[in-house]
């Protein structure tokens, strides 16, 4: 994977990025991994599920059951916004999600232009118009059962929940959306991650960032 040809890299815009895999695939970890490495200088990382809509208008009961594993639980329009200013060198205000309340908080993030865009999040390579707005898409493959374990222990240790309801969450929607708008979105990717951090891989996919990052972009310099 190491001799994969690195892909043609815009010279007047940032160079946008898609990581995307199952939950608990190791994505999260990988753009970390790239963001430390490169610079947050150079690297802008927003997660897509900051993404999900904000539904003050339910209870939390009737919020807790909403399919979260979806494409329609996320604002993914204004997302597109977002990777549009960013691309004309403005700065944005991305949204920050609660997951322990099913609700974004009042504050934001802000998000300064950067010669890389990493857009990171388990459904951006399911939607057609996320596709379009990315030169580079990656998949990180990861077995189901090591997948599933990490989302247990992340979710009863950072999100408050009980073994239980993940559980129940697991079956009745994390599975099947995978299967129905995970895994089939796998065939979009340019680049594949196997075994969640492969060092090859992952050390290719550090090359074309670094590549990609140190440009002269308008507007990176900003913040």
């Amino acid at each position: 994977m190491t001799n994969l040809p690195l892909p043609h890299i815009p010279e007047n815009r940032p160079y946008v990025i898609g990581l995307s895999g199952g939950t608990g695939s190791g994505k999260t970890t990988i753009a970390e991994t790239i963001v430390e490495q490169v610079g947050p200088g150079r690297v802008a990382l927003i997660a897509h599920d900051a993404y999900y809509r904000h539904r003050p208008d339910l209870t939390y009961e009737e919020r807790a059951a909403v399919n979260y594993d979806h494409p329609d639980s996320l604002e993914t329009p204004l997302l597109l916004t977002h990777l549009t200013e960013l691309a004309s060198g403005k700065p944005v205000a991305a949204p920050v999600y609660d997951f322990t309340r099913h609700l974004r908080r009042t504050q934001t993030v802000a998000v300064f232009p950067r010669p890389v865009i990493l857009l990171e999040g388990i459904l951006i390579l399911a939607d057609a118009d996320l596709r379009r707005a990315m030169d580079l898409k990656v998949f990180v493959d990861t077995d189901p059962d090591i997948r599933a374990l990490r989302r247990v222990e992340r979710d009863i240790r950072e999100r408050g929940r009980s073994f239980e309801s993940v559980v129940r969450q697991y079956r009745a929607t994390v599975r099947p959306m995978h299967l129905q708008f995970v895994e089939p979105s796998k065939r979009y990717a340019d680049l594949i991650i196997p075994e969640g951090y492969n060092r090859e891989a992952v050390g290719t996919l550090l090359t074309m960032v670094r590549e990609a990052a140190y440009r002269t972009v308008p507007g990176s310099d900003d913040g």
